[in-house]
């Protein structure tokens, strides 16, 4: 008796695209109320260390007077936020909203970098969102978390470069941006990691999958 391939094929076609639909409606499902309300409150904190972090820099910038690259190791704070709410809401978008936030609420209050923080905020969110989404949104784990704090840092270090570091030598330039990434490595990433978890042993993180951790 013959096989009909067809059926076979259409049946087992129509399940993957069951599973792809049954993703894409968890993951891209609309938010919760107290996701996005997390998100914004947050945002929110963080952006008031955003505008204290500004302090910080530039008081410390006269320790780094013989190589002021080295000054780029205190960037990680600044790409804390994405990073932190995507790890603790886990939902797709949570790391860009989280990160818009924290840039408008430093804006707001006065950052020296005017309004373009929060065009800045949206691409330091952005690129950790595109980590979390290359792993489906199923891994939390701390090598997760260390690659999205190291690419939310790619935007600042091409940017500093073009715009405000421009008459460096492209050796200063590489070494600054270099270790805006391992800020944003061992900052954004290992820091907002173990935040989460110590967030997540308080039980302060109840309504979240990332209560577990």
């Amino acid at each position: 008796m013959g096989i009909d391939t067809g059926t076979g094929h259409a049946g087992a076609s129509r399940g993957l695209l069951g599973r792809i639909k049954d993703w894409i409606r968890t993951e891209f499902g609309a938010w919760r109320t107290v996701d996005i309300v997390v998100a914004a409150v947050l945002g929110a904190a963080v952006g008031v260390v955003f505008w204290l972090w500004d302090v910080v820099w530039t008081i410390t910038g006269p320790l780094f007077v013989l190589f002021p690259p080295a000054q780029a190791i205190l960037y990680g704070v600044w790409l804390l936020p994405g990073v932190l709410g995507g790890l603790i809401i886990r939902r797709s978008g949570a790391a860009v909203l989280t990160s818009i936030t924290a840039a408008s609420v430093s804006a707001l209050l006065g950052s020296q970098w005017g309004v373009t923080v929060v065009l800045e905020g949206a691409m330091q969110g952005l690129l950790p969102e595109l980590v979390f989404l290359l792993f489906l949104y199923r891994r939390w784990g701390m090598g997760v978390a260390a690659l999205a704090g190291a690419l939310a840092g790619i935007s600042p270090a091409i940017r500093d470069a073009v715009v405000y570091y421009a008459t460096w030598p492209l050796s200063h330039q590489l070494v600054y941006g270099g270790l805006v990434l391992v800020s944003g490595a061992l900052i954004a990433g290992v820091g907002g990691r173990l935040l989460t978890t110590a967030l997540a042993r308080s039980g302060a993180l109840a309504p979240f999958p990332s209560a577990k951790g």
